[in-house]
C-alpha cells in the first residue's frame, strides 16, 4: 500500500485529489494539509511513501517542501502537481529531488501512474516541459530569489533584511543583482519576470 500525504492550499482541490487517489486499490491517503509547514509537522509523527504537493503555497512552497523532505525524510519521495507549466519550476524541482511533475489538467490516470512509478524509483515529467527546462536556465541565486519573493509582496528593504536576518545593504545588493540579471527596470518588474519563468 502506497501511503500518500497531500499538501495543497486549496481545500476543494485537496479534497478532489484525495478522492481520486482513494479510488486506487494500492494507494492510501494518510493525511491532507494546507501548506508546506503543516506537511513537515505531519511528517514528524507519520511515515509516508509519497508527498504530493502543489508548488505555490503560502509560507513554504512545494519546492522548498521537496528540499526539506529530501533532507529530513529520505525514505519519502515528492511529486509536484501544479497549474503552472513553467520550465523554471521543473528545473528547480529536479534539483530538489522531486520524482514527478504533473499538471493539474493531466488525465486522472496519470496521477495514479505517477505514484506507482515513483515507488519504483522512476521519474514522471511531461516531456515537453522537461525539454523546455533544459533550455531555460535560472540565473538567480537562492538568496536573490528569497529577497525578490519578499520584495514582490511590497516589503521594504528594511523589512526584507529583518526577515532574512541580513543587513539592509546586503538585501539591496541581492535585489540589484536580480534586477540586472533579469534585465528588469525595478524589483517589481524583476519579480514579475522571475515568476513568469517559474524561478520565484
Amino acid at each position: 500500500m502506497i501511503k500518500v500525504l497531500i499538501a495543497e492550499d486549496q481545500a476543494m482541490v485537496r479534497g478532489a485529489l484525495a478522492a481520486l487517489l482513494g479510488m486506487e486499490p494500492n494507494i492510501e491517503v494518510v493525511g491532507q494539509v494546507e501548506d508546506g509547514n503543516a506537511a513537515l509537522d505531519f511528517l514528524k509523527d507519520n511515515a509516508v511513501d509519497i508527498v504530493l504537493t502543489d508548488i505555490e503555497m503560502p509560507r513554504v512552497t512545494g519546492i522548498e517542501l521537496a528540499e526539506k523532505v529530501s533532507e529530513l525524510y529520505p525514505n519519502a519521495r515528492t511529486v509536484i502537481i501544479t497549474t503552472f507549466a513553467r520550465a523554471g519550476y521543473i528545473r528547480r524541482a529536479m534539483t530538489a529531488g522531486v520524482y514527478g511533475f504533473l499538471l493539474k489538467d493531466s488525465p486522472p490516470e496519470k496521477l495514479a501512474e505517477a505514484m506507482t512509478r515513483t515507488m519504483q524509483g522512476k521519474k514522471t515529467i511531461d516531456p515537453e516541459l522537461a525539454i523546455a527546462a533544459l533550455d531555460d536556465k535560472d540565473p538567480l541565486s537562492d538568496k536573490e530569489r528569497k529577497a525578490l519573493r519578499l520584495a514582490a509582496t511590497g516589503r521594504k528593504s528594511s523589512e526584507i533584511a529583518a526577515e532574512l536576518f541580513l543587513s539592509e545593504g546586503t538585501v539591496r545588493n541581492y535585489l540589484s543583482e536580480a534586477i540586472a540579471k533579469l534585465n528588469a527596470t525595478n524589483r517589481i518588474d524583476a519579480a514579475r519576470i522571475a515568476r513568469h519563468k517559474g524561478w520565484l
